[in-house]
């Protein structure tokens, strides 16, 4: 059904607010996507996550940001890697695609990436690992399904096409990233940067996509911890921070994860700062995750603690994911030394 004139106007200005909050796209500055469940969605996250949890893993994600807004901002991501094991288990391999759409106002991301990793043992316990991505994008605005003053009549009728200039083509760019990942098997750190040369998205206000910056951590203390063989019993609670910066957007969040195996909780505050007029805005986001043999499903929903964010109506994140790991494998490489500490993030 079309859009009234005047309820547009008032639902692209509320959607320009949003894309603060939303980090995805706005007039002023476009932005990526952010996930509530990063390290379920590691490979947006960092490069250099690929193959590091994993021989090798499948991902689905779906993430529908502020519902109570007409044409809610929609987020869907689909990723795999490999760890290659010859040789030495140094390279893995993965490919992302990520499609961020708007209802009313008819915009569009389509992304394709592929990534490469390379992993190296530093010392018997410290391991590093460093990545690359290079992505295809695709971003339009439509119009089908706007309606302007010149196309409404006397009586409220519409008719005819209007004779606004509607000259935004869509846009191909090139995006490329890398990033780091130093960790044990208690703790990491993760420094990533994306867009490192800033492609042009065509726009008249805003030509280029600003570069992002990020990094995190955290340390896994463990209650019980699992055995290198089959046994996958854990208890382990594991607080974690991070802090991204895109043009002049910046968000900082600190949390904690808490894991009984089969079933992970946490708790993530995040506060974010836009240079524009809507402020600094606070949410909370409350996941939980679950582990039935290789399959693992999360879930997150984003509550609003600011007056914004909580008209908005907060945001909704699910993630399925196949994961395959090889523990008698993994023991048998122990023994002759020739395996990595395992990655402590708690994915699900």
């Amino acid at each position: 059904m079309p859009v009234p004139c005047s309820l547009l106007l008032a639902r692209i200005r509320l959607g320009l607010a949003a894309g603060a909050l939303l980090a995805t796209a706005s007039g002023a500055q476009a932005q990526d996507v952010f996930f509530s469940q990063p390290f379920a969605t590691r490979l947006h996250t960092n490069p250099a996550f690929t193959g590091l949890l994993d021989d090798y893993s499948v991902t689905l994600s779906f993430r529908n940001q502020f519902p109570t807004l007409a044409g809610s901002f929609v987020s869907t991501q689909a990723a795999a890697d490999v760890r290659l094991d010859r040789p030495g288990q140094h390279h893995a391999l993965g490919v992302l695609f990520n499609q961020d759409r708007t209802g009313s106002v008819g915009y569009t991301r389509l992304e394709a990436g592929a990534l490469y990793a390379y992993h190296t043992r530093l010392t018997q316990k410290l391991a590093l690992s460093g990545g690359m991505r290079a992505n295809y994008g695709r971003q339009r605005v439509g119009y089908d399904n706007f309606v302007f003053g010149d196309q409404i009549l006397e009586d409220g009728t519409v008719a005819g096409p209007s004779a606004e200039s509607l000259d935004f083509q869509p846009v191909n760019y090139l995006s490329l990233g890398t990033g780091a990942v130093l960790y044990s098997e208690q703790g990491w750190l993760s420094l990533a940067g994306q867009h490192l040369n800033q492609p042009s998205l065509g726009f008249q206000r805003q030509s280029q996509l600003p570069m992002l910056l990020s990094l995190s951590g955290g340390y896994k203390f463990f209650i019980v911890k699992p055995s290198t063989g089959l046994a996958t019993r854990e208890v382990s609670v594991t607080p974690v921070a991070s802090y991204s910066r895109q043009g002049g957007s910046q968000r900082t969040e600190t949390g904690m994860y808490v894991t009984a195996a089969p079933v992970t909780l946490g708790a993530i505050y995040r506060n974010i700062f836009s240079p524009s007029n809507v402020g600094s805005q606070h949410l909370l986001a409350v996941v939980a995750g679950i582990q039935a043999g290789d399959l693992r499903l999360g879930y997150s929903y984003d509550v609003g603690l600011s007056q914004l964010s909580s008209d908005l109506g907060g945001a909704h994140e699910l993630t399925l994911a196949f994961r395959a790991f090889d523990r008698l494998e993994n023991a048998h490489r122990r023994l002759k030394k020739r395996v990595y500490p395992t990655a402590p993030c708690p994915a699900f």
